[in-house]
């Protein structure tokens, strides 16, 4: 037995609430379940009740055993003293609030269908598959699935939001600034997005402005806050990029003390920091006011064109500033574009549709679903298990969402495929 199947079971009145009776031996009469509350207090807000002859609004707390009351010191918590009924499975000790006053208790065991226990215990506990449902997940109807995606990708948007709205804060809301500094982190992928996010706050934004102007400035600038310039080498670009970079540094008292290194290890050529860098020069020597023209863009064929851009002619022969190879064109790829659309770009462009209140966040919804899906372990998991469950970048987005926040910490009953299958299964 599980808390959040209590939860299950008093959020979706799924007892013989006909028959409920406190330990008391008081009849209740439940009236409204209450909001369900995520974070830290009672686990439903403003519950009424008919407890005996008495109406009660107040907070229901559930327990697996009433004793868990005092195992995790609600006594001495104010939260909990407008509990107005301790729900729980087995009722092993009265408990009490603050001022002694004890709480009515009411126990589930006796009056939850044994058929609904047994379908919750196999479809979410004894599974051992990749995730719990994984044998009955290919039975979701498509109405719930993609009703449920919709919903998990706006989830997703919003925790992506907490870093943007962390970074307009400490830029004094500039949307450019923060602008660049998800374009970096993002130019990083998984290995140096800290690392190009550390460099582009390491620098007051109108040093980026002034030195856009030129790419050469540019690059020396973001190579050299990335400490990429440190090495004594006698190559007429690299003594080009320090010089610059030297320059800029007694101009703008720069400083890359805390920047946190790039890394180059297991990387694919393509995807070096020094390549991604120059890459991400070119866009801001191209676009001067690149913020104003992404806002607006609600054409992917529009943003790609954006997008198009490459690294400087050095970087055509050059993996490393060492190793020369034959001439070839480096420019965003389609896939990395799109990757950029996803992570940076759309949620930027959500944060920015809250704050003005134009709500166009449909629009929105309609680009990612013009995206195609991601390829990953995840994805390629769900696909198996059923066919043609992600079919564009909105489905994708959702799907990594429901696996990090719900299968790997088995909040089964906070899902709406979970609770469907559970339905079907009693």
């Amino acid at each position: 037995m599980r808390e959040d199947f209590l939860h299950y079971l008093w959020k979706y009145k799924k007892f013989d609430f006909t028959n409920a009776v406190t330990t008391q031996g008081e009849k209740v009469l439940l009236i409204d379940t209450g909001t369900h509350n995520y974070n830290s207090g009672p686990d439903f807000f403003n519950a009424r009740v008919k407890i005996g002859d008495q109406i009660w609004a107040g907070n229901v707390e559930l327990h697996i055993k009433a004793s868990d009351w005092y195992f995790h010191q609600h006594e001495n918590d104010r939260n909990y003293d407008n509990v107005i009924l301790h729900v729980v499975w087995e009722d092993d000790v009265e408990v009490q609030r603050r001022n002694k006053s004890a709480i009515p208790a009411l126990s589930l065991k006796n009056l939850v269908d044994r058929s609904l226990i047994s379908g919750y215990q196999k479809l979410f506990v004894s599974s051992q598959n990749w995730i719990n449902c994984g044998k009955s997940f290919k039975n979701t109807s498509s109405f719930t699935l993609r009703h449920w995606q919709d919903r998990l990708y706006i989830e997703r948007l919003e925790e992506k939001s907490v870093l943007i709205q962390d970074l307009l804060k400490k830029s004094g809301n500039n949307w450019e600034v923060v602008l660049f500094q998800m374009l970096a982190k993002n130019f990083g992928l998984n290995l140096n997005g800290d690392a190009f996010l550390s460099m582009a706050q390491s620098f007051n934004f109108s040093v980026l402005q002034k030195a856009s102007q030129n790419n050469l400035q540019m690059e020396a600038l973001l190579f050299g806050q990335c400490g990429l310039l440190e090495k004594q080498l006698n190559i007429p670009y690299f003594l080009e990029l320090k010089k610059e970079y030297i320059y800029l540094s007694h101009k703008y008292k720069l400083s890359n003390l805390g920047v946190i290194r790039p890394k180059f290890f297991r990387l694919r050529p393509d995807n070096f920091p020094n390549i991604r860098l120059s890459q991400l020069a070119s866009l801001y020597h191209k676009h001067r006011k690149l913020f104003s023209e992404l806002i607006v863009s609600k054409s992917l064929e529009v943003v790609y064109q954006i997008l198009e851009i490459e690294t400087s002619n050095f970087w055509k022969t050059h993996f490393t500033f060492q190793k020369k190879h034959k001439e070839r064109r480096k420019s965003l790829s389609l896939a990395y574009k799109n990757l950029l659309l996803i992570n940076t770009i759309i949620p930027l462009q959500f944060c920015y549709s809250k704050a003005v209140g134009n709500g166009k966040v449909e629009e929105l919804i309609s680009l990612m679903e013009q995206l195609p899906p991601e390829n990953n372990k995840i994805i390629q998991n769900y696909n198996e298990l059923k066919k043609d469950c992600v079919e564009n970048s909105l489905h994708s987005q959702a799907m990594v969402q429901l696996k990090q926040r719900y299968c790997e910490f088995n909040k089964c009953l906070d899902c709406a495929i979970g609770i469907k299958l559970l339905q079907r299964k009693a």
